[in-house]
């Protein structure tokens, strides 16, 4: 069997890895690169393969940084099977519709400014007709199902615990008359997500992927989260301020619904009756259509949420704006107000709108529940620049900041080290899915107690095992 990392290594988005075994293609995620104009730009380039010789993709979950390249690999030719989890395939068809949305509109823009320069129009990535097209090769799968491939190939979707649908993944496959096992860990939560179920370990691999995300570092304030937030809300709005909460749309946005809920649920003292008194508006069309697929997927969620008195996802202070004019209306109201909208990242969509207006102010508490990659604007406001550029307007950065860990969807090192340690067997352990320092920081702590041979692997690199 031979891996080659098309995606994802030494960064965090663009996950993408080709597996060839016998006569079989395979990919393992197809993710967009995000962040800077120098990683985005790794999506146009050439893929060292052709899109219609891929026999199969296996989805691990919907974020657009594993599922964003399949429209382009459905428009060069792809028309195998696609296959994930009920509640990712649901997931990934409002993301890549959005996507395909957002690409049209960038494209547009930057025409706007190509044909005033006399310059060769661009192409958007994709179209939103585009991404709905490839909707058709969505093929969802239950969990812990063993789902043939061919006579010696094999593979197993089992929780992650990091979004909804989230998986790992098992192959197993038949090599020189030995049952070999090679496991992705795709990204894992961290167990203390109150939307899911904690992530499934892996009881033996010859080899395993896993990411790096949060290599060298370790969550603080998990048990302490929904208090934090809460206190941060009415620390703002007692001196009229506004709480601006860049979420993304899917997963992170439900959570913090629902962390709230149940705060004013838990506590019916002083805070909680307070707290559900202001107002708190999710400004982002898209989490609206996430919530929707989160109400109709309950039975893949966690006994917090299945055992919840009342709507999990609705409360009686929280408000939807499903129209630009609304949204432009939240920037013209002088109200102490909550606003949770996308991208999670600040570099696109209506949080950029909210930044430009709020950010300069004293009284905005920006309120970071995230990974911010490099290059982001989220990233380079957590690094402590006194200015940045928003929507083409230098905006100084006046808002007090947080950076809340605790709500992080992803395992610290403490719980990457220990879904790893649970694996026995190992000969291989490919380390991915993480910027330089946080995979050699996470390989470090790898050494003091695996033997298994570790490797991290550059853009493009191929191994066979």
């Amino acid at each position: 069997m031979k891996l080659q990392f098309l995606g994802a290594a030494g960064q965090v988005t663009g996950s993408m890895t080709l597996i060839h075994f016998e006569n079989l293609k395979i990919l393992v995620d197809s993710g967009q690169f995000q962040g800077t104009p120098k990683e985005e730009s790794l999506n146009f380039e050439e893929l060292p393969f052709l899109a219609k010789e891929i026999d199969y993709i296996i989805l691990t979950h919907a974020h657009i940084d594993h599922s964003g390249r399949i429209p382009l690999l459905v428009k060069r030719g792809f028309n195998g099977k696609i296959f994930c989890t009920q509640p990712t395939s649901h997931l990934a068809e409002i993301l890549l519709k959005d996507s395909g949305k957002i690409h049209e509109t960038e494209a547009a823009w930057e025409n706007k400014k190509r044909e005033r320069a006399g310059l060769d129009l661009i192409k958007p990535l994709f179209t939103e007709d585009e991404a709905v097209e490839s909707f058709q090769y969505l093929y969802p799968l239950p969990y812990h199902m063993p789902h043939q491939l061919n006579p010696h190939f094999s593979f197993t979707f089992i929780r992650a615990g990091h979004l909804l649908g989230s998986s790992s993944l098992i192959l197993t496959y038949k090599q020189d008359n030995k049952t070999m096992t090679l496991a992705f860990s795709g990204d894992l939560g961290n167990g203390t997500n109150l939307l899911e179920l904690p992530p499934e370990t892996v009881n033996f691999a010859d080899a395993i992927v896993v990411e790096s995300t949060y290599g060298g570092r370790l969550h603080t304030d998990i048990t302490t989260r929904a208090e934090k937030l809460v206190d941060i809300i009415l620390e703002a709005t007692s001196h009229n301020g506004t709480v601006l909460i860049p979420s993304f749309a899917v997963g992170r946005t439900q959570e913090i619904i629902f962390e709230l809920n149940n705060f004013i649920k838990q506590h019916p003292d002083e805070r909680g009756a307070r707290l559900k008194n202001i107002p708190i508006y999710i400004d982002s069309p898209l989490a609206l259509e996430a919530t929707k697929i989160y109400e109709s997927h309950i039975s893949f969620m966690s006994p917090a949420v299945q055992n919840f008195s009342g709507a999990p996802f609705k409360m009686d202070n929280l408000h939807l704006i499903t129209s630009i004019e609304g949204s432009v209306g939240l920037n013209h109201n002088p109200h102490p107000k909550v606003i949770i909208a996308a991208s999670g990242m600040c570099e696109a969509g209506r949080i950029t709108h909210h930044l430009k207006h709020n950010l300069w102010r004293k009284n905005t508490h920006l309120v970071f529940i995230g990974y911010q990659a490099e290059g982001t604007i989220g990233r380079q406001i957590l690094d402590g620049t006194k200015s940045v550029k928003i929507l083409d307007v230098d905006v100084t950065v006046g808002a007090k900041l947080h950076d809340l860990h605790g709500f992080s969807g992803h395992a610290d090192e403490s719980h990457l080290l220990s879904w790893i340690s649970s694996v026995k067997g190992l000969k291989h352990i490919f380390v991915n899915h993480g910027e330089e320092s946080s995979r050699d920081a996470l390989a470090d702590k790898i050494k003091d107690f695996e033997k298994a041979e570790l490797h991290l692997p550059e853009l493009g690199e191929t191994y066979t095992i």
